[in-house]
């Protein structure tokens, strides 16, 4: 039994611009004024403290860039008949390239900071505590930015996904919040070294926040990766379709897909077995709508009643 033939839309609200995308641009713009003023001022003055920081700002405006040209790019080619169940995956390539770069930073933290154990260099510690605490203010404004909670209703299909399923928007936190622990990390070192002569600090600190930025990236990593490999739905969402679809007592689910194809919606294929076949469009009714499938293809299979099950 077919479906009706006829032309759909595979867009799925992916044309509309997120909540994301605004304050992601937001940060990116407050990123790069606070990597400007530290550079230009680290240059002017002479401190290195000041120009690692800016420097190091720089990098983040990099991959905020990067999930910034991520939305940009799913919404524009949301319509692209090419890509077969719209670009709501473009969503997690940004969140995974953003995991990448996380990654990155935190190798860099880490060498950086097994380096200045071995060979120590003197620390300017007034300049650096005031650069530390600028930068936290700055990373804890754009940490409430990125993490207002902004309801994304997509209303051609009656759900709002909200921004917890927005891997792009979560690595572009992540990035921010790394930021803002490496502030926080750098002023308790300094504030220690500078009262207690315990030099050491500066650069365990920087360890102990290499090993937490890795940990982010590597459920980051893992999160978006299931997505961009087409992994399974969740197990529960898998059970109540099925559970749905037999609850008839006469149909039987023989073949089940249900994959993520954007933030918080995902599509499904499934094939059922019945010795009483109704319509797709029955079968499709069934389907709790709090799952957010936006795309389901359904096979039905006429079976003679005394066929084995």
């Amino acid at each position: 039994m077919n479906p009706g033939i006829g032309r759909h839309s595979h867009v799925f609200g992916q044309d509309r611009a997120r909540p994301g995308e605004r304050r992601t641009l937001i940060v990116i713009a407050i990123t790069a004024a606070m990597m400007v003023i530290e550079v230009t001022a680290g240059i002017v003055y002479g401190s290195m403290a000041l120009l690692a920081d800016g420097l190091h700002m720089a990098s983040h405006a990099v991959a905020l860039s990067i999930n910034a040209f991520a939305y940009v790019y799913a919404r524009r080619r949301a319509h692209d008949e090419e890509f077969s169940f719209g670009t709501g995956k473009v969503n997690a390539l940004g969140g995974f390239s953003g995991a990448i770069l996380l990654a990155l930073f935190a190798f860099m933290m880490a060498w950086e900071s097994v380096t200045r154990l071995i060979f120590p260099v003197p620390i300017v510690f007034d300049r650096a505590i005031l650069v530390a605490v600028v930068g936290l203010l700055v990373n804890g404004a754009s940490r409430l930015i990125l993490d207002h909670h902004d309801h994304d209703h997509d209303h051609s299909h009656g759900h709002g996904h909200g921004h917890r399923h927005d891997h792009n928007l979560r690595a572009a936190y992540l990035h921010v919040l790394a930021d803002a622990l490496t502030s926080l990390l750098a002023i308790f070192a300094l504030l220690v070294a500078k009262y207690l002569g315990q030099l050491w600090m500066d650069p365990l600190m920087g360890i102990v926040g290499a090993v937490l930025v890795a940990r982010w990236s590597v459920g980051l990593l893992r999160s978006t990766s299931e997505i961009l490999l087409d992994r399974q739905g969740p197990r529960a969402a898998r059970e109540r379709i099925r559970e749905s679809l037999e609850a008839d007592g006469i149909t039987r689910v023989t073949d089940l897909h249900l994959w993520s194809i954007g933030p918080g919606i995902y599509s499904l294929v499934i094939t059922l077995a019945t010795d009483q076949p109704r319509s797709t469009d029955d079968y499709r009714a069934r389907i709790p709508d709090d799952l957010h499938i936006v795309h389901a293809n359904i096979e039905v299979c006429a079976v003679g009643r005394h066929d084995p099950r």
